[in-house]
């Protein structure tokens, strides 16, 4: 029984400080951004060129979604992502453009909350 006891706390413990990262590296939004959404992610050059060969149009530009916060830092993520082929849908397109994103710290406690800006696109 004991040895069940210490295993919870240890579990719990490593799922707390598994929970507290505040953030994600660049590399890592951008490599798991993609597969949380259904709409096509495009990078900026990507963008620049579907439009010089008119394979793409810009929808809307500078779009500004705030995430709700998740357990972790993947989970805001994911909430992000959703949000974004929401707009995407809405808006009519296919794909977007990640321009920029911050966690926003917004409570006394630490929490954090996701702030993406993205233009949609419509992409052949």
């Amino acid at each position: 029984m004991v040895k069940f006891i210490k295993l919870n706390i240890v579990i719990g413990a490593i799922f707390f400080f598994a929970s507290c990262a505040t953030s994600m590296s660049p590399t890592v939004v951008n490599n798991t951004l993609p597969t949380l959404t259904t709409s096509k992610f495009i990078s900026q050059s990507q963008a620049e060129e579907g439009i010089k060969t008119k394979r793409c149009k810009y929808l809307v530009r500078g779009r500004n979604y705030t995430a709700p916060i998740g357990l972790t830092v993947k989970n805001d993520l994911k909430n992000g992502a959703k949000g974004i082929d929401e707009w995407v849908e809405l808006d009519g397109g296919n794909a977007y453009v990640l321009i920029s994103y911050k966690w926003v710290t917004v409570g006394v406690d630490g929490s954090t909350q996701l702030h993406i800006e993205f233009d949609t696109m419509l992409c052949e």
